[in-house]
């Protein structure tokens, strides 16, 4: 009877064989799935990876033990908006048109609109232009499948959401800020199920929610590619117009009680902003875990970076300056790249890179072929992470009246904030003006401003800002 049972197991296993060998060749030719974790405006050294300043990643310094962690790495706008639609398009702010701000203004000033002029105010019917190619529109075509959980920042009305951009799922908020708690900004309701306005979870904190719906993605389409974009809005402070809470984020009490609050108004806005971020990490290694548990971390391509450097209560040393500056502070952001097998584990790069590098990466990554006909700004980043230099030797930023270039490790910035020619690779803080010393060197980068700034201006226009 043994010896039967153990013929029968014998051809069983036979039988089951052709069945495994086609699943693992299905699974080798598949491409991987993509995460892309984007951050709001959390600061240059606020990793715990980095040093010890207060604040808990533990399961973004795992990311970076496993992967590889970006030091030279940048964003193509100071502030929310531009950047994040730079990353879902991969060109700068100032070719695909959103290269200033989506918000109102009015309510900084304590003004609260009613719902009609709500309607028709800037933020709510301005938005990223349709005739834009996004990140989404190429995977979905490629076959993936698509979801945004999150901070969209991309435009409110019908036309600029999500799901008209190649994702097919989306959960969040699509203007620059909101209560973490009612989701409100300023008062008005702020959250979208998809196309539809919603306040199915409000009082729920939404790191909470932004985590659940992307266990819930992964968890449903595990067994098939997907893109899974997770804009958080920590540790971005609270958009409400309670002068308490407004200029800080905002965090459930178990998380603020980790950190000591302090009695005047920095340490508080830093106790706040740590809450944050700690709990952000833990809806990170929430979405890493679930990967494992599906065994598919390997597969996975994951991202991250903040779309901008450091605000209030942020911790940006050694860079200078911080959100909404030309400064490093304001650009230089921190970046982990991991992909096991494809991206060096336990690496910390200095390679000149930036998120206009994003789109054309994940392109390559899952096979698929750039859009024909349309200029991108950046270029595929593997080779650099397997140790090739990077092709970049230079980088553009505009703000308003507000303007900075960095050719080599030469940078330029002339803004209110101030101005200066320095050298990064012996000042990375920006400290020594050598503007005087080498005039040369800030004719060239000036130049190589003009040349970058008559580019964007022959462009295709797009809009909502420019006049054409």
């Amino acid at each position: 009877m043994t010896s039967f049972r153990f013929a029968c197991l014998l051809g069983a296993l036979a039988l089951l064989s052709p069945m495994a060998v086609g699943q693992a060749a299905q699974k080798a030719n598949r491409p991987p799935n993509v995460v892309l974790i984007v951050s709001d405006d959390q600061g240059y050294a606020d990793l715990s990876c980095i040093g010890d300043n207060g604040v808990r990643t533990p399961n973004l310094d795992q990311l970076a033990a496993d992967g590889t962690r970006l030091t030279s790495f940048y964003v193509s706008w100071p502030a929310c908006t531009p950047s994040r639609g730079s990353i879902m398009t991969g060109r700068y702010p100032q070719r695909n048109g959103t290269y200033d701000m989506i918000r109102n203004e009015a309510p900084d000033y304590d003004y609260l609109y009613t719902p009609e002029e709500y309607a028709v105010s800037a933020e709510r019917i301005l938005g990223t232009d349709v005739r834009e190619i996004f990140l989404s529109d190429v995977l979905k075509k490629s076959g993936y499948v698509c979801g945004v959980f999150g901070k969209w920042d991309g435009g409110q009305l019908k036309r600029y959401l999500p799901l008209q951009r190649g994702f097919d799922q989306y959960y969040g908020f699509a203007n620059t800020g909101v209560d973490y708690f009612t989701h409100e900004r300023y008062g008005v309701p702020s959250m979208f199920r998809n196309n539809e306005p919603t306040v199915e979870d409000q009082g729920t904190y939404l790191t909470d929610l932004f985590e659940r719906e992307a266990i819930r993605f992964i968890d449903e389409n595990h067994d098939r590619p997907f893109f899974l974009y997770l804009p958080f809005n920590a540790p971005h402070s609270a958009s409400n117009l309670d002068r308490s809470i407004r200029g800080m984020a905002q965090a459930p009490q178990e998380y603020l009680d980790h950190y000591p609050s302090g009695d005047g108004k920095q340490e508080k806005r830093r106790q706040h902003y740590l809450a944050a971020v700690e709990r952000m990490d833990v809806a990170i290694g929430a979405v890493l875990r679930q990967l494992e548990h599906h065994q598919i971390a390997d597969d996975t391509l994951i991202i991250f970076f903040s779309d901008n450097g450091g605000g209030g209560g942020s911790d940006n040393s050694p860079l200078r300056g911080g959100k909404a500056k030309m400064f490093e502070g304001g650009n230089r952001v921190p970046c982990i790249v991991r992909w096991p097998g494809k991206v060096p584990a336990g690496q910390v790069s200095d390679q000149f890179l930036t998120s206009l590098e994003v789109f054309p990466t994940v392109v390559a990554a899952a096979g698929a072929t750039l859009p024909a006909g349309v200029i991108y700004d950046g270029f595929d980043m593997l080779p650099t992470l397997g140790g090739r230099n990077s092709p970049r030797e230079a980088m553009f930023w505009k703000r308003r009246g507000d303007v900075a270039a960095r050719v080599g490790d030469w940078k330029w910035v002339d803004s209110a904030a101030g101005q200066g020619l320095f050298n990064l690779a012996d000042d990375i803080g920006e400290k020594h003006d050598l503007s005087e010393e080498r005039p040369e060197m800030l004719a060239q980068l000036k130049q190589r401003f003009a040349q970058w700034t008559a580019e964007m201006e022959a462009a295709e226009p797009r809009g909502p800002f420019r006049d054409f």
